[in-house]
């Protein structure tokens, strides 16, 4: 026989385990804020570090982007005049290697400074990244290192180190056959010189990565087409460079 309190007891029950529940939410709760406020201060320590990291208008890394950009955009047109001007197989491949290799290249160059606010050319001129101008943050702050001979004529200058002059791109475009070849391959010989130089020099002054993996890629592929085209102009009777 049920005695007179067991329902009593019973009717209790639930209202003894509420307190219960109540302090399991609250300890959710305060685990789901310590892991907002987390993810908080992590999402602002990482714009914080983009922002530190985003290089200057006068800083080497949009120097070089410029600038490589523009010598770029000449190893490009002598691509496509030769590419008219020659029925040679392995001149045409080399032509279309460099027309499309430094295509991308200024297309990834182009991104970087659309990504950094930054103008597109500097008004005070060409090379001015080779004269000791401020770098970004992660750049060593030791004095600049020692330019080359060549790198130097053309710091500051109107025309960028081993770019062919008017006058050279005119007698391309105007030669035809194993002339064409040879003369080109001279041309873009010197060009890539001064590219590779340009690229070593932006290394010894940024510690950007994605600047830094792009000027790695640039002095070994443009050594090895170096070594490639004098390998050529010798196949052809021409002296190397």
């Amino acid at each position: 026989m049920t005695s007179a309190n067991e329902p009593a007891e019973s009717a209790s029950a639930p209202a003894a385990a509420t307190p219960a529940r109540g302090r399991g939410r609250g300890r959710r709760a305060t685990v789901v804020l310590a892991v907002a406020v987390v993810l908080i201060a992590a999402v602002l320590t990482g714009l914080a570090t983009l922002r530190s990291e985003r290089p200057g208008t006068d800083g080497p890394e949009a120097g070089f982007a410029r600038d490589m950009s523009a010598h770029h955009a000449q190893a490009v047109r002598m691509s496509f005049i030769v590419r008219d001007r020659t029925g040679d197989a392995a001149v045409r491949l080399l032509a279309y290697d460099i027309i499309n290799t430094q295509s991308a290249q200024i297309g990834m160059m182009t991104a970087w400074l659309d990504e950094w606010d930054l103008p597109k050319s500097d008004p005070a001129g060409p090379m001015r990244w080779m004269s000791g101008h401020g770098g970004h943050g992660g750049a060593s702050r030791a004095a600049p290192p020692t330019v080359s001979p060549a790198l130097q004529a053309g710091a500051g200058a109107a025309r960028m180190p081993g770019m062919a002059t008017r006058e050279q791109l005119g007698e391309l475009e105007h030669a035809s056959g194993r002339a064409a070849e040879i003369l080109f391959l001279r041309l873009m010989v010197a060009h890539h010189r001064a590219g590779v130089a340009m690229a070593e020099a932006v290394l010894d002054r940024t510690g950007h990565a994605r600047v830094r993996a792009l000027a790695r890629s640039m002095v070994n592929g443009q050594q090895a087409e170096i070594d490639l085209m004098n390998r050529m102009l010798r196949e052809r009777g021409s002296e190397a460079v």
